[in-house]
């Protein structure tokens, strides 16, 4: 199992088509999610990707994306047959590092606010509804 990050644009194209496919099997597949996962924001010029790869099959990923002097954290993902093996956790916590000294916003699942509270993410914000699945507005504080 080896772990990698990389500026979007740094990409080779068939690691960023893994990614973007597990995030789609994930997201659209599996969570029944009809929605634009492919939303323009994977092509801007920080935008930064994080995955956890074992055999040339990526298992897990995050973004990172910087939103003026603050960074937001998203499309968490795992494979089904990957999960309970902590991939994601150490992508998140490379990713926490990269944002470090700014303060990082997500939206989380509801269900996992508390795998988020781990990374030093907290609840700053009501519930919302989003493809039928409920969120929370999540933020951790510049270092």
């Amino acid at each position: 199992m080896t772990h990698h990050d990389s500026l979007t644009a740094e990409l080779d194209p068939i690691t960023l088509y893994k990614i973007l496919r597990l995030r789609s099997d994930v997201f659209i597949v599996e969570q029944e999610c009809a929605f634009a996962e492919l939303d323009g924001r994977d092509i801007e010029e920080t935008a930064r990707l994080f995955w956890s790869e074992d055999g040339g099959e990526i298992l897990a990923t995050v973004r990172l994306l910087h939103d003026g002097e603050e960074r937001r954290i998203g499309r968490v993902a795992t494979a089904e047959v990957a999960r309970g093996h902590g991939y994601a956790g150490i992508l998140m916590q490379n990713a926490v590092e990269q944002g470090a000294g700014r303060a990082i916003h997500l939206d989380a699942q509801e269900r996992l606010e508390g795998w988020y509270a781990r990374y030093g993410f907290a609840r700053s914000g009501p519930d919302f509804l989003e493809d039928d699945i409920v969120h929370i507005p999540m933020t951790r504080p510049a270092d």
